[in-house]
């Protein structure tokens, strides 16, 4: 079959996109499961980080990395590319935040726009996986450590005078076994 290559019409994305869409649950049917992907990519340009499940997560990463990627290729003064952001974000002053504050952000980058990381289960909570989905480079604190041996950490000082400690006995003992073992070699005299 002698079949055009589309690969070259669409922009490659940087994360890992399955071959089909989640089946992302709702009583309004695909109207509704895409009316929730808006208010979750909505979301995450306002707010640059959303804890939500890792399903509807993982969904709404693939459509956002597409609106940055087309946002940063074609500009704001792309027809279709407007098109795309007036349909992806419900709020329409997050089209020039898009534009004027992402774009610029994200224009030199590499790497995945967006970062996802699993958060921690509550233990009293139902099993479902929570996820932290955020934009990279957003004015939040970091939710990873960069040093994971910092010596200012509580259990790492109480760790250290601990250590300290059983030094300061261990050399005293050394030292008083040093200065008996002369008394202990002349018992005759």
């Amino acid at each position: 079959m002698n079949q055009a290559d589309i690969t070259k019409l669409v922009s490659k994305l940087r994360i890992k996109v399955p071959p089909t869409h989640r089946r992302l649950r709702n009583p309004l049917g695909p109207e509704g499961r895409l009316n929730k992907l808006r208010k979750t990519v909505t979301g995450l340009i306002k707010y640059e980080r959303i804890e939500l499940n890792y399903n509807r997560a993982d969904e709404a990463r693939q459509y956002a990395e597409r609106l940055i990627s087309e946002a940063i290729s074609h500009g704001d003064c792309h027809k279709p590319t407007m098109e795309i952001a007036d349909f992806w974000l419900l709020e329409k002053e997050l089209v020039h935040k898009l534009f004027k504050v992402l774009v610029p952000r994200f224009e030199n980058s590499s790497s995945a726009f967006t970062k996802m990381y699993k958060a921690p289960k509550p233990a009293y909570a139902r099993a479902i996986e929570k996820t932290i989905l955020e934009l990279k480079g957003n004015p939040y604190p970091s939710l990873t450590t960069r040093q994971p041996n910092n010596k200012l950490l509580l259990q790492n000082v109480l760790l250290d005078a601990a250590k300290y400690d059983y030094r300061q006995t261990k050399y005293a003992e050394i030292a008083e076994k040093m200065s008996t073992p002369e008394e202990t070699k002349n018992p005759d005299s």
